[in-house]
């Protein structure tokens, strides 16, 4: 009898620890989606403030007013917030797209391919991450009025994928060198040509990779600032990020309207990377398994 109380003692200690280690970790997720997402909580608080609760002594209320709801259909009238983030979903997309087609094929060459000059073209491609868009605006600015790409969203798009193309191509390469060589191999002698074998065979196993690369690209788009606030003057071409300067005043910005703006501008950018995550985490699941 003693025996069996004693050896029941070490499993009542170890399921005490169990339940205080998922209490501890539940507590630490609580925390880390209360202080993520708190900005997202304070922004709706602001958006649906008055001018009168938003300066007032007290400072913003924490609850949010919804009963003042009604004031963003008068925003949204008067701020042309819908047409801008049209144009940064135009320039992200367009981003996104074109730098992934063209990382992917210039991955496929580096990885699969070899020639002479394969290092120096890699180290190419490195050195375009060393210059900051700063120092090229003005050289880059000549050669797009030269080329009437001012005032452009396509314009944008060619800036924004020369600098994330590289990144993306070296986040794809990785994928595609974890590939085995034998696969792409037995394929090669069922007839399979290059171009097919890299739609229907490599794309496939490396969607982890597309998907992160896909994630980047579209963000550098998504807060495409700099060459947009340059290189656009016309304010129903701006981008949306461009847009929300605008408001910025001397003496007076309308917190409330910004805010809201702030809060659009916010969600696609989580609604697609929520999507890509889907992605990464599907390839990775899938990998797994295949292995």
């Amino acid at each position: 009898m003693t025996t069996s109380l004693t050896s029941t003692k070490p499993l009542r200690r170890r399921g005490v620890l169990a339940r205080m280690g998922s209490l501890g970790k539940a507590t630490l997720i609580t925390l880390l989606v209360v202080f993520t997402g708190f900005p997202v909580y304070w922004m709706l608080g602001t958006s649906l403030g008055t001018e009168q609760s938003l300066y007032r002594d007290g400072g913003q209320p924490l609850v949010p007013e919804f009963a003042n709801i009604g004031q963003w259909g008068g925003f949204l009238s008067e701020v042309p917030i819908l047409r801008w983030l049209g144009n940064s979903l135009v320039i992200a997309g367009g981003t996104t797209v074109l730098s992934l087609v063209l990382a992917t094929m210039a991955a496929y060459a580096l990885s699969r391919y070899r020639f002479h000059g394969r290092g120096v073209a890699g180290f190419i491609f490195f050195s375009t991450q060393m210059l900051p868009e700063a120092l090229i605006i003005v050289p880059l600015y000549a050669i797009f009025a030269g080329a009437g790409l001012l005032n452009s969203r396509w314009g944008l798009v060619l800036a924004d994928t020369a600098f994330v193309m590289p990144v993306s191509m070296f986040i794809i390469k990785s994928g595609i060198d974890k590939i085995p060589y034998e696969i792409e191999e037995s394929a090669r002698i069922d007839g399979c040509s290059r171009l097919r074998m890299l739609i229907t065979i490599v794309l496939p196993l490396i969607r982890p990779s597309i998907a992160a690369a896909a994630v980047i690209a579209f963000f550098d788009g998504w807060n495409e600032f700099m060459f947009a606030n340059t290189f656009i003057s016309n304010s129903e071409l701006w981008p949306a990020s461009v847009g929300l300067t605008s408001f910025l005043g001397q003496f007076y910005t309308p917190m409330n309207v910004v805010m809201l703006c702030a809060l659009l501008f916010a969600l696609p950018a989580i609604i697609f990377f929520l999507w890509a995550q889907r992605g990464i985490v599907s390839g990775l699941t899938a990998g797994s398994v295949k292995g």
